[in-house]
């Protein structure tokens, strides 16, 4: 194992510890806890794995490294959240448009 991939787990660890630390004290809901668990977990299981990643990302044909293969993958995952989010408040927006518009008429 590598130095900096010693130092990324400590990272991860140390982010791991605040999530639980923010679910003890109540700051974040249970699903928010099991999402960034989640997330923390793949990403301290993808630096262990690394060396495999750039093996399979080699087989696949690319040119590219692993740690560039994810990090390409979570840019496109988090535009996937960026638009996903951007739904939610559109749909939110509409929403409180209508319950304007009712409260409106009903005065």
């Amino acid at each position: 194992m590598q130095i900096q991939q010693i130092i990324a787990i400590v990272i991860i660890f140390f982010f791991i510890a605040r999530v639980f630390n923010q679910k003890r004290h109540d700051d974040i809901n249970i699903n928010e806890f099991r999402f960034w668990l989640v997330f923390w977990l793949a990403s301290g299981v993808a630096i262990l794995f690394l060396p495999v990643i750039d093996a399979f990302v080699f087989d696949l044909g690319f040119s590219a490294s692993g740690i560039e293969f994810l990090l390409y993958l979570s840019v496109a995952i988090l535009f996937y959240f960026i638009f996903r989010l951007r739904l939610r408040m559109a749909r939110l927006e509409k929403d409180l448009t209508e319950i304007v518009k009712n409260i409106a008429i009903k005065r």
